[in-house]
């Protein structure tokens, strides 16, 4: 059995300034740390429980497959804040079948970003 100690997103945007620009900028993820000199230099952020690494270069956009999903207090919030960044965003905040409310953004490189909030009533509040 595999015992984890620690793992994060690796991302490899084809603009790397822009996305840490995005991401430390507009979503104003705060970092964990950073690594390497130049363009392609990494920033680890911080994403609640996990991390996310923005290093080297692509290419190509990442898979269309890749998505991250963020966890916030209040999705509202979280979409007037965005909005007024210029935040591209995808869809606004709407209340899913299953009892979450969503809102989609994108990054640059148009990496899908499912901006979670978890009402007080939903299941995944409860701890069995």
């Amino acid at each position: 059995m595999v015992h984890v100690l620690s793992s994060r997103i690796l991302l490899r945007p084809t603009d790397p300034e822009r996305s840490r620009s995005f991401y430390g900028e507009l979503l104003g993820l705060a970092v964990h740390r950073e690594f390497g000199t130049g363009p392609e230099r990494g920033t680890v952020y911080f994403l609640g429980g996990g991390f996310l690494e923005v290093s080297g270069r692509s290419e190509t956009p990442p898979s269309p497959a890749l998505r991250l999903w963020l966890q916030v207090a209040d999705a509202d919030a979280a979409h007037e804040e965005l909005s007024a960044a210029g935040v591209d965003i995808v869809r606004p905040p709407l209340k899913e079948p299953w009892g979450l409310i969503e809102m989609w953004i994108a990054d640059p490189d148009g990496t899908e970003i499912v901006v979670v909030e978890i009402p007080e009533d939903h299941p995944l509040r409860f701890r069995p």
